[in-house]
């Protein structure tokens, strides 16, 4: 193969091109958890977090409980609900245990 032989004007005139900023792209947003509303997954949702405060034995908040559950804290909340309805938690300053 015959290599391209540059010249000194084509050398000096690349030389010369600006050069392209790089742009660095910002982070994508989190996208939302999509949770299921209805009786059976609030249940579901309610038992893992009703586990989570047993096995723990002390008061959590709620980023703790969704953690120690292993589930997204809109599925924590949705949990929550359900047994702060049938009275089985207590809460205080921003912790939540069993009552």
């Amino acid at each position: 193969m015959a290599e391209k032989k540059t010249t000194k004007k084509a050398a000096a005139v690349k030389a010369e091109e600006p050069k392209k900023a790089t742009v660095k792209k910002a982070a994508a947003p989190k996208k939302a958890a999509v949770v299921a509303v209805n009786a059976e997954n609030a249940g579901f949702k309610a038992g893992d977090v009703y586990q989570a405060l047993a096995a723990a034995g002390k008061a959590l908040s709620v980023k703790e409980i969704a953690k120690a559950a292993k589930i997204s804290e809109e599925e924590t909340l949705l949990g929550l609900g359900w047994l702060f309805k049938e009275g089985k938690l207590a809460a205080a300053d921003e912790k939540i245990t069993l009552a």
